[in-house]
């Protein structure tokens, strides 16, 4: 479905960027809050260190706005137009959505600000046995 070296592939599987051989994060369960953006430092496969810089993925912030956002129209256009609700409902419905998908919208941000930046690299095995 999703082609290895896609930037989408990377977003949506949380693989390390560079490689896509591993995730970067440390625990699969992203509703545990221990693990939820609790990252590996570095990918043990092409070596890539996450934290592109101090305090990178503070940046991430404005991309969770804009996905939070995303997440509360579409909240509110299926309670408000597709289940006929109220708009106390609906904003009832909007914050159990953003509450709900914390998790994933927090993943989400960082793995969309760390694709901004980094891109796939084919031959990551040959760049890293030259360095």
């Amino acid at each position: 479905m999703l082609k290895k070296g896609s930037k989408l592939n990377s977003i949506l599987t949380g693989s390390c960027p560079k490689c896509q051989q591993e995730s970067m994060y440390a625990g699969k369960n992203m509703f545990n809050p221990e693990y939820t953006i609790k990252m590996n430092k570095e990918c043990s496969h092409c070596g890539l260190h996450y934290q592109l810089e101090p305090s990178f993925f503070y940046g991430s912030m404005y991309v969770s706005y804009a996905v939070g956002v995303s997440f509360g129209v579409a909240a509110f256009v299926i309670f408000y137009f597709l289940l006929k609700t109220d708009l106390k409902t609906a904003f009832i419905g909007i914050c159990g959505t953003l509450l709900g998908f914390m998790p994933i919208i927090m993943r989400l941000s960082r793995n969309i600000w760390i694709n901004i930046f980094v891109s796939y690299d084919k031959n990551w095995k040959q760049n890293k046995e030259e360095n």
